[in-house]
């Protein structure tokens, strides 16, 4: 199954890492037309342990996938595979409803 992320909702407390400070991801399964919302680290062991699929659709209709990402101290998050140079698509997500 693949989920495409719409937006996110983060918490507002100061994170070092700004992929910790979302809380969860709203998302559609567009081939089934279903909608929901997941917490982050229950979307990164998605991800990374039932070889789930997330991404990104940008404004020109590239898709960029989510891949799961682990900070040093041990907290997981997820963050598209994209270069360095480049602004990560999934911060750049609206704030969810």
């Amino acid at each position: 199954m693949a989920v495409r992320i719409l937006s996110i909702k983060t918490d507002e407390t100061p994170h070092e890492n700004p992929y910790v400070a979302i809380d969860s991801l709203e998302w559609v399964n567009e081939r089934v037309n279903i909608k929901g919302l997941t917490e982050r680290t229950k979307l990164y062991d998605w991800i990374k342990n039932e070889d789930g699929e997330a991404y990104i659709i940008d404004s020109e209709g590239n898709k960029t996938c989510l891949i799961p990402a682990l900070c040093p101290d041990g907290n997981k998050y997820v963050k598209t595979d994209c270069d360095e140079s480049e602004n990560d698509l999934l911060l750049s997500l609206p704030e969810c409803a």
